[in-house]
Order: C-alpha cells, then sequence, then structure tokens
C-alpha cells in the first residue's frame, strides 16, 4: 500500500500547523506551481500533494493548470486556525 492508498482524504487528518503553513505561503506570496508552493511550504512532494488534495475538496484553495491559488475560505480558514492556537495554545510556530 503506497502513501496515497493509505491516506485518502476521508482519513487523512491534516496537521493544522501544517495547513495553516501552506496558506499562509500563499497569503504572502500569492498563486504559485505545486512545486514552488511545495518547496515554500517545507514539505516533501508526496506529502504536499496529500494536503492539497485535502484543501481542493475543501475548497479552501483551487488549482488551474497547475497553479494553485487561494480561495476566501482559505483566507478565512486560517484567520480561524490563528485565533484558535492564540487562545489555547498562546503562540504560532510556523
Amino acid at each position: 500500500m503506497n502513501i496515497r492508498e493509505k491516506n485518502h482524504s476521508s482519513e487523512f487528518r491534516p496537521d493544522l500547523y501544517v495547513l495553516a503553513r501552506i496558506i499562509k505561503v500563499l497569503m504572502d506570496k500569492g498563486e504559485m506551481n505545486k512545486t514552488k508552493l511545495s518547496i515554500s511550504s517545507n514539505l516533501s512532494y508526496d506529502k504536499f500533494m496529500i494536503y492539497l488534495k485535502w484543501m481542493i475538496e475543501r475548497d479552501l484553495v483551487e488549482e488551474n493548470n497547475n497553479v494553485i491559488k487561494l480561495k476566501k475560505k482559505g483566507i478565512e480558514t486560517y484567520h480561524e486556525l490563528v485565533e484558535w492556537v492564540f487562545k489555547y495554545v498562546g503562540k504560532i510556530k510556523f
């Protein structure tokens, strides 16, 4: 069983810090291709693709011609995550 079969997005539970880091890169740098976003997010390409699929299914980002763009729901999700982390953890470590 390979990583893609093992981690179907319905079973996948993302690390919220990683999720926020991906969104933050898109907020700071704007839309970008998958490879550049993977590198900028400090994730292996395989792991990044699992997160990307999960994010697309939840309408946080969209992909068009290999370019990833943050959607309004993705920005809202980022702000909710940051607020939650500050409230319950007290600091951000992206």
